[in-house]
């Protein structure tokens, strides 16, 4: 059973929702000195950035707020030879319209989803008065150049329509051959040589490239998700640098690959299990009137997709594997519950439209057919950032402790064996390992954290603060990531009030939903 990416879901409404206005930047709060860069990189942190506009930035031109505007940063590819080869990292910014404190640095997660039009988070909040606020797009990612590319939308359309493999020695066989074709594609059309240096090692560092090159001397920070993998790495190897950090959707960096995923088929199975018990509440559930029998009607609607997809206006068809990727889409936020029980009362009645988009939408199909390069960098990171699990006894024992963790998500053909995991072939070695976070010297951050968050379960939050001596602030809710969503108004105070005057959160405080 592979991961599901972070970092997706509520949060991507709420930021394409928000239109900010264009003011005028005054004065300035006065910063400490700069530190002094590295001799070999001083030409990456001094360097003058050419803001312009945003059009011509990827596949978002209409999503930008109109007072956006964008650049992008150099940074070496290999920091240890720093006279090669570089990157080029897409940042957009909407400047602070009052009293500046700096700039406040944001990433929504994946790995391999595209931060640009996160500049327009905080509209109408004191951080849009007090920071320049500055989305980017990760090294490899979206806008950002060159990109991690390895499949064409033609093979992406394809590789989602084949029918789904079960775990027999023949669906093993062939569904392993297909991981090695991938890591070839994902060699020839990116590059061995990047491929090699698009994990977090190397974000973290560009991540100070752009503090610098942005003229803080100290980062402030906002990461969902994912990106709060890339803030606590950033912590641990520039302490000294940080102004402030707030981590929403924890990844604890000390689990390993199966014990992470292990982790999120428990949270999303909570997670569907308060939807059918919602759903169940409000009748004409497509699950039933029985919140004990949710799982076996949602197998009864899924399962004949497995042999059979079911027509859409679109040609494609709904098939199985789309249709659990459009339910997991959906359950990433509380708010999209209605759309997922319209996509199930859909797919009773033999029709797959809805959950088709919900699967688009997950995958970063566009409407005219081309797709983001989401799903190719996420695969990339991963591999570069997690060690290989090469051992044929732990996956088969993941998979089957997965179908027990996510009986929603179990097909039923679980056989005591299972594929090995494409990072297994990928082409260059991993980069990071599992450890629990040590630091010294760093200031107080925020960690925030959702008791039925499903793709990052609350747990790793607590343990990460933990680990990061930071303060934990507890949502009481089913959805992944909250802050500035307008889902909490007592989220967004701690959240904000830390940000500008660095006030620590209260010890132990817990909100809800509906701004309590």
């Amino acid at each position: 059973m592979a991961l599901v990416r972070n970092g997706r879901g509520a949060l991507m409404v709420a930021v394409l929702a928000v239109v900010a206005a264009g003011c005028t930047l005054t004065t300035d709060e006065p910063q400490g000195p700069m530190p002094t860069p590295p001799a070999e990189l001083t030409k990456f942190y001094t360097q003058t950035i050419q803001w312009g506009g945003c059009r011509g930035f990827g596949a978002q031109d209409d999503r930008f707020a109109p007072n956006a505007e964008c650049a992008r940063i150099n940074v070496p590819i290999d920091y240890a030879a720093p006279d090669g080869a570089t990157a080029q990292i897409a940042v957009s910014r909407i400047k602070a319209t009052g009293k500046r404190i700096g700039s406040l640095l944001m990433n929504p997660g994946g790995p391999g989803e595209s931060g640009l039009t996160m500049s327009a988070l905080g509209n109408k909040t004191p951080l849009a008065e007090h920071f320049d606020r500055v989305g980017f797009d990760p090294r490899g990612v979206g806008s950002s150049t060159p990109a991690i590319v390895c499949e064409t939308a033609q093979e992406q359309d394809a590789e989602r329509a084949e029918p789904p493999k079960d775990n027999t020695p023949h669906g093993i066989a062939e569904a392993e051959d297909e991981n090695r074709e991938y890591a070839q594609r994902c060699t020839e059309r990116t590059g061995k040589e990047f491929l090699a240096h698009v994990g977090t090692r190397e974000v973290v560092r560009d991540l100070d490239v752009m503090r610098a090159a942005l003229g803080d001397a100290k980062l402030s920070y906002l990461g969902y998700s994912y990106g709060t993998k890339i803030g606590s790495a950033y912590a641990e190897k520039f302490p000294d640098h940080v102004r402030a950090l707030v981590l929403d959707g924890a990844i604890d960096s000390s689990q390993d690959p199966v014990q992470e995923s292990l982790r999120q088929a428990e949270g999303f199975q909570k997670v569907f299990d308060a939807y059918a018990a919602d759903c169940v509440s409000k009748g004409e559930c497509p699950l039933g009137t029985d919140r004990a029998q949710a799982v076996q009607r949602f197998r009864e609607l899924v399962n004949p997709l497995w042999d059979k997809p079911v027509s859409t206006t679109d040609p494609r068809g709904l098939n199985y594997g789309d249709a659990l990727t459009g339910v997991r889409q959906a359950l990433y936020s509380n708010d999209m519950w209605p759309v997922l029980t319209l996509g199930l009362s859909e797919l009773r009645d033999g029709r797959g439209d809805t959950l088709l988009q919900l699967a688009d939408l997950y995958d970063g199909r566009r409407d005219d057919g081309t797709y983001s390069n989401t799903t190719d960098a996420f695969n990339a990171i991963r591999c570069v950032d997690d060690p290989r699990i090469s051992d044929r006894e732990i996956t088969a024992k993941q998979d089957a402790e997965y179908r027990k963790a996510a009986p929603f998500l179990d097909d039923g053909r679980g056989t005591g064996a299972a594929p090995l995991d494409q990072c297994t072939v990928w082409p260059v070695p991993n980069t990071s390992d599992p450890h629990r976070i040590s630091v010294t010297g760093l200031p107080k951050t925020v960690v925030v954290s959702t008791t039925d968050d499903p793709a990052t379960p609350y747990q790793a939050g607590v343990e990460l603060a933990a680990q990061l001596g930071a303060s934990l602030v507890t949502y009481q809710g089913n959805r992944h990531t909250i802050a500035l969503s307008g889902g909490s108004s007592c989220v967004d105070r701690a959240v904000i009030d830390y940000l500008v005057d660095l006030k620590e959160p209260a010890p132990g405080l817990t909100c809800a939903p509906n701004g309590r």
